[in-house]
């Protein structure tokens, strides 16, 4: 049976609502000239939970900076054969929870009648005619611009037929509490990789919220997904093992799966532009997205404002970025040098300021040099030549058949 396909015109349609697309609605809404612009947001949940944390790094107040949760003035990394105390100036590592940014961004919209939320789940999101449209439980949507953020099966499809890395980040985490004060709410664990490497790069996140309180994550790089259960079988030994817990209170529980791939995701299809993971947004060697999202987000919102296309073009430095991160996952997945050992070598060698600026694709040459210069040149220089030329067979071929 076909979907009965009903006409409702809007200017934006977000298809999808996570962070991605409350910070660009957020965005819009504070811009005078797009004050009269009609909205329409859909998601198959209601965002009424806790589903997810983000944490980055800012020098400065950002955006969101009335939403931060915690933040920390240092850092620690842990290995099996040192652990380093990280000064962080003059960065401060940040947490918002999605909670707070979901109930946020409905109370900024409670009394705009042109910004309308709706729970359903989207199916399509294409073009036609020049005009872009959403389905979304049978019923078709149209509008100027489609934001949308949502993979939908034909994106899937063209992944698994990429030649491409396919990485994934998998994590599980646990608010705990505890009875005794255990916990330094000024300092969280960045990474831990004391723990068991069999699995890949695995390692750690601690991040008190307060001396009884923490967010305690178990991370893993790499192809395959462990049963749910082996995730709480992880995070109990290692609260057992490094801090001597046994007893705690398991708050709130959060589940993730972030692609780490040199994927080229398809930034539009026409008037649909694809933002958040489904548009590439996420760092390919980390998994790093939020501040990717915030810069994105301010530059598609001032595209908007000049009555311009909200497409955003690669500046030449993101193809040595793009590099930097193909190269990474090279050695990851061919298993040259394990993940324990090069982020060890890293901060054992670089200052975090540098480390995170390379991270935020903001370093300068020489940053970048200093960053290269940390990891075994032999094991490296090959697996970046090795990702040139597979980029520059990739174009030829595209190049070829298009010509013909």
């Amino acid at each position: 049976m076909q979907p009965s396909f009903t006409r409702s015109e809007y200017d934006y349609i977000f298809s999808g609502v996570g962070c991605a697309g409350i910070s660009l609605l957020l965005h819009i809404l504070q811009e005078p000239e797009l004050q009269g612009k009609k909205i329409l947001l859909i998601d198959s949940v209601n965002k009424s939970e806790n589903d997810r944390t983000w944490c980055y790094w800012e020098e400065t107040s950002g955006f969101l900076e009335n939403l931060v949760y915690h933040q920390w003035t240092s850092l620690v990394f842990h290995s099996d054969k040192k652990t380093i105390p990280l000064n962080i100036a003059p960065y401060k590592y940040k947490m918002i929870r999605s909670i707070d940014l979901y109930d946020y961004a409905r109370n900024v919209t409670q009394k705009r009648t042109k910004v309308t939320w709706k729970t359903a789940t989207v199916t399509n999101a294409v073009n036609e005619n020049g005009l872009a449209f959403v389905v979304a439980d049978g019923v078709k949507y149209t509008a100027q611009y489609i934001f949308n953020s949502v993979i939908f099966e034909k994106n899937k499809k063209a992944f698994e037929q990429d030649n491409c890395y396919k990485f994934l980040q998998h994590f599980k985490g646990w608010v705990i509490e505890t009875k005794q004060p255990i916990f330094n709410p000024n300092e969280a664990t960045f990474m831990d990789f004391r723990v068991g490497q069999e699995q890949g790069a695995t390692f750690v996140y601690v991040l008190p919220t307060s001396t009884t309180k923490a967010l305690v994550e178990y991370t893993f790089f790499n192809e395959t997904l462990l049963d749910k259960t082996a995730y709480d079988t992880l995070l109990k030994d290692y609260l057992k093992q490094y801090w001597n817990l046994e007893a705690f209170t398991i708050v709130e529980n959060e589940y993730g799966i972030i692609p780490m791939t040199n994927h080229r995701f398809q930034s539009n299809e026409g008037n649909v532009i694809n933002i958040g993971t489904a548009g590439g947004w996420t760092k390919a060697s980390s998994g790093f997205t939020f501040q990717f999202i915030q810069k994105k987000t301010y530059a598609l919102t001032q595209a908007l404002v000049k009555e311009k296309a909200p497409i955003i073009k690669k500046k030449f430095s993101d193809y040595f970025f793009d590099l930097y991160d193909a190269t990474l996952l090279n050695v990851l997945v061919n298993e040259k040098m394990s993940g324990k050992d090069i982020f060890y070598q890293l901060f054992s060698k670089q200052k975090p300021k540098t480390i995170f600026r390379f991270l935020d694709n903001e370093s300068s040459l020489r940053e970048d040099l200093k960053i290269l210069n940390s990891v075994p040149t032999l094991i490296f220089l090959p697996a970046a030549l090795s990702e040139i030329f597979a980029s520059v067979k990739k174009r030829l071929f595209a190049s070829r058949f298009i010509l013909f």
